[in-house]
């Protein structure tokens, strides 16, 4: 998951970060192209719901990385045994027995 996070994260910056900087005209329809390959011809709503579309993933990516990264440190640490163990003895019952 770390690695897919990851993935997602780097895949979706380099995209957009090409998309932005080849296509810097204006106009009522946007050419967009990435590294000299048309890929569409999209008007503003079309370009701002590819945003959207591109910010989710990013998001996506990002959750993925936190929750492995989460997962990982959360998985390699000793496990703790609260009450019932040998170790606590009489400290289970302080006041004895009720005798119902």
């Amino acid at each position: 998951m770390l690695l897919i996070g990851l993935l997602l994260l780097a895949a979706t910056a380099a995209f957009t970060g090409l998309v932005i900087a080849d296509n810097l005209s204006g106009g009522p329809h946007y050419p967009v192209s990435v590294l000299g390959n048309h890929i569409a011809t999209m008007n503003t709503l079309e370009v701002f719901s590819a945003g959207l579309a591109l910010a989710l993933l990013f998001c996506l990516g990002a959750s993925l990385l936190t929750g492995a990264a989460t997962h990982h440190r959360h998985a390699h640490r000793a496990p703790r045994h609260y009450g019932g163990g040998r170790d606590t003895g009489s400290l289970n019952e302080p006041t004895g027995r009720d005798g119902r």
